[in-house]
């Protein structure tokens, strides 16, 4: 029966993905201070006793920062999956039965029969519905906006920045699942692909014709100037918050403890996750000249982070402050 393992250091990790070899091994990215990730240890250690030939691995990605940087573990629970020593999937969040599931595809890949692999495409082309329509204007290129990797994909981000076109994107790179699915799902062998509604407009010589036809701003929707933008997400609600996760499951240790400082007022308010949006993450430090997150406003005003928090509440200003008395 195998058992869930525990790696505590760079070092540690590199010898375990060498000893393994072809093995499948399984890593979770972790903290002790998230209940989410508590219990999908629990799940780890009950898929550990089904898949005896497979290795599970816990990590404590706060405690081994240089593995967690390498991988650009910015949330937890993240899970990665290796074989020959190289990444071959990623799961993000606490969704056991997509753990379970890229468990079992990948640690019997070679060995596969029609009827499982008849039920895998129904499942990914739910999941792939599920991504053409994540957002009303979606784009599939490898890498990302800020960083695109090939050629087609920079031209594609740049046309619709140039008309200043709402969008969300997904790196095909990070899924191979995806990048080969989606090419049938879509009947379209390249990328970039462009959706508007869930729906396929084309590639990057489709794009570059609506945009010589003027249609390209009929058909994508527009998007705010990142300055008016976040005056809107700062003014969404009279306490607005923005951290690393949400008020259900806090990605870092700062914005848990800011969350049980605001829940423990009594007061109302909402949350944003910056992991969800890169332009909001980055452009809310400029926007009002702090570096770090979490950030609290109130009525679309900075308040400050987890530290003016804090001293707030030690000082007895919180309250008022939340309900606006100041």
């Amino acid at each position: 029966m195998a058992a869930l393992a525990e790696v505590g250091s760079a070092g540690h990790f590199r010898e375990l993905l060498q000893q393994k070899g072809k093995s499948l091994v399984v890593v979770h990215f972790w903290a002790p201070w998230a209940p989410q990730c508590i219990q999908m240890n629990d799940v780890m250690a009950e898929l550990a006793k089904e898949h005896s030939q497979v290795t599970f691995v816990k990590l404590e990605a706060e405690a081994v920062p240089e593995v967690s940087e390498k991988y650009e573990i910015s949330s937890v629970p993240t899970f990665l999956f290796f074989k020959n020593s190289q990444k071959i999937d990623r799961l993000d969040g606490a969704h056991a039965p997509e753990l379970t599931k890229k468990v079992q595809r990948h640690a019997s890949s070679s060995t596969i029969s029609a009827g499982p692999n008849d039920n895998a495409k129904e499942d990914l082309n739910v999941r792939l519905k599920k991504l053409t329509n994540t957002a009303p204007c979606m784009v599939f290129i490898k890498g990302s906006p800020q960083e695109p990797r090939c050629g087609f994909s920079r031209q594609m981000v740049e046309i619709l920045n140039k008309h200043n076109i709402l969008f969300s994107s997904f790196d095909i790179f990070s899924d191979e699942e995806v990048r080969q699915g989606l090419k049938t799902y879509s009947n379209w062998p390249t990328y970039p692909q462009l959706y508007v509604a869930g729906e396929l407009i084309g590639g990057l010589d489709i794009v570059k014709e609506l945009e010589a036809s003027g249609e390209l701003d009929t058909i994508c929707p527009k998007t705010l100037k990142l300055e008016d933008k976040l005056k809107v997400l700062t003014n969404k609600a009279s306490v607005m918050l923005f951290m690393k996760g949400n008020k259900q499951m806090a990605k870092c240790g700062f914005s848990k403890q800011i969350i049980e400082i605001l829940n423990s007022t009594g007061v109302d308010f909402e949350t944003f996750d910056i992991l969800e949006d890169e332009e909001v993450r980055q452009g809310l430090k400029t926007y009002s000249n702090w570096p770090t997150y979490p950030q609290l406003y109130v009525k679309g005003e900075l308040v400050g982070g987890l530290d003016i928090v804090k001293e707030l509440k030690e000082n007895g200003e919180l309250l008022s402050i939340l309900k606006g008395d100041n």
